[in-house]
């Protein structure tokens, strides 16, 4: 996108936000860099340059706009990069897309770049190139830009002495915290703060050890099945709705966090309790991941109007999300448990798995209970205590051992492909499975369930072909956002993954 000069620069002529995120402006005279939908008069075209990313602009020396905060853009929808090949993948982007998944969850911080190179199958340098290629930057300029939207997050939200805010961005000294706060935005951390302090609308006091902030996304976004989702199938003491807010406990490398996640017309109200601050951008990153806030509504729907059963159900509420979750692993021992049954027996179920092998944790303003088990917690479950069909028991102790010693990787860089391949590999793993797993944990927006029985239900009803081969040949026109249509046909079902709670 960032390649085509003239359809950038009507962008930002026409201050376009369905664009934040997709490209950046950077100003030649001023060395400000901005979204595409910066408030401010637009420059000369001879005057602009564009980017693919914020970390490519500060890497070629340009600072972030006080006015438009182009740091805190939705991102690029990284389930699915645009490139060549069949419906616009490429297997560049697709390794690039991986590869900032795993950034944006820490590991280059946590790894180092052998780490994400190994983690991706690649050598470092080929990371490198491929990066480069598709986002202007290498993984440390990535990591960097992140570390730095997470310190200006602390510093603006928080109370925290400056000295705590740059190790809990990632920063390995206060004097890179200082050199690279003030080299993006032009502030020194004390003057952003302040900054902060006279721009700020009054409102409740803070609560203490509570992060508060807005997640953005691009418009339309339609909550109703997402969160409806979320909350009609939450897992007693891990989920809950309450106060018109999904919150779920969340595990994290440091430490585990709640966080609180409130729907509202511009944007997702986000309340974390974190035991370590260092775990703040990995938290936000995976509530951005489940909620699919950095997905691109407007190409998506377009491409399912075309199919003349599908544009009704899109223009009546445009902008559905695919629900997703913040730990592919937990979903996948979860999705077993809900085969062939009621929502409401699944949760049964997970519950039942949460309170013998998950982790205790203490909820003040809530009541969630536990952390949901990892699989090494799962490991020497006692199949006999399974209150399941003997086959459902071999599957979840063979899924749970695979994920357990490594056979089977669950991760935001994990190549869908090979998923589906080794999740087929397992007893018990359907079709369905496989798909649902593909759809919700991997983040896949191709993934698609010709067989499942609401589908078909919610598809002959429309009009569209009712048998598995036959609706899977009617939605190749759907590529590669087969995903989304699924979460349009099943909305068109009166049930209450489909509505938010009361």
């Amino acid at each position: 996108m960032h390649t085509d000069i003239e359809r950038c620069v009507r962008a930002v002529r026409s201050k376009d936000a369905r664009f934040d995120g997709w490209f950046f402006t950077a100003v030649l005279t001023t060395r400000i860099y901005c979204r595409p939908s910066c408030p401010v008069v637009p420059p000369k075209a001879e005057n602009m340059t564009f980017y693919p990313s914020a970390a490519a602009c500060q890497q070629a020396g340009f600072r972030a706009c006080k006015r438009c905060r182009p740091d805190t853009s939705p991102g690029r929808p990284w389930g699915h990069l645009p490139g060549q090949g069949p419906w616009g993948r490429s297997e560049r982007a697709d390794a690039a897309a991986r590869a900032m998944r795993l950034i944006r969850d820490g590991v280059v911080d946590r790894e180092g770049v052998p780490g994400l190179a190994a983690r991706l199958g690649y050598s470092a340098r080929q990371v490198e190139r491929q990066l480069l290629a598709e986002l202007g930057a290498g993984p440390l300029a990535l990591a960097r830009a992140q570390r730095a939207q997470t310190a200006r997050l602390l510093i603006e939200t928080t109370r925290l002495p400056m000295a705590e805010v740059a190790f809990a961005a990632g920063f390995s000294s206060i004097r890179t915290f200082n050199d690279t706060v003030r080299e993006v935005f032009a502030l020194a951390p004390s003057r952003l703060r302040e900054r902060a302090g006279r721009t700020r609308v009054p409102s409740a006091p803070p609560t203490p050890g509570v992060i508060a902030l807005r997640l953005p996304y691009r418009a339309p976004l339609e909550p109703s099945n997402l969160f409806g989702h979320l909350a009609a199938t939450g897992v007693p003491g891990v989920e809950e709705w309450r106060d018109g807010a999904y919150r779920r406990t969340l595990r994290l490398p440091y430490g585990h966090g709640i966080v609180a996640l409130t729907p509202h017309p511009d944007h997702i109200g986000c309340r974390l309790s974190l035991t370590d601050p260092r775990d703040l951008t990995i938290a936000i990153s995976r509530c951005r991941w489940m909620l699919d806030l950095d997905a691109d509504p407007v190409a998506v729907d377009d491409q399912l109007r075309d199919d003349p059963l599908l544009a009704a159900l899109v223009d009546k509420a445009p902008g559905r999300r695919v629900p997703r979750t913040v730990d592919a692993a937990e979903f996948a021992v979860r999705a077993v448990l809900g085969q062939q049954v009621s929502i409401a027996a699944a949760r049964t179920h997970a519950g039942r798995l949460v309170r013998a092998h998950g982790v205790p944790v203490e909820d003040t303003e809530g009541g969630l209970t536990h952390l949901f088990p990892a699989p090494e917690a799962l490991a020497d479950l006692d199949p006999e205590a399974l209150a399941l069909p003997r086959s459902r028991r071999t599957t979840l102790t063979t899924l749970v051992d695979a994920l357990a010693d490594g056979t089977l990787e669950l991760d935001p860089g994990s190549d869908w492909d090979r998923a589906r391949a080794r999740l087929a590999g397992l007893p018990g793993f359907g079709p369905w499975t496989v798909e649902v797993v593909a759809m919700r944990a991997l983040g896949d927006p191709d993934a698609f369930l010709p067989t499942d029985l609401g589908m078909r239900r919610a598809a002959s009803a429309l009009g569209l072909p009712a048998t598995p081969a036959a609706l899977t040949a009617r939605a190749a026109a759907w590529r590669p956002w087969r995903a989304y249509a699924v979460q349009y046909l099943w909305a068109s079902d009166d049930h209450p993954v489909n509505h938010l709670p009361a």
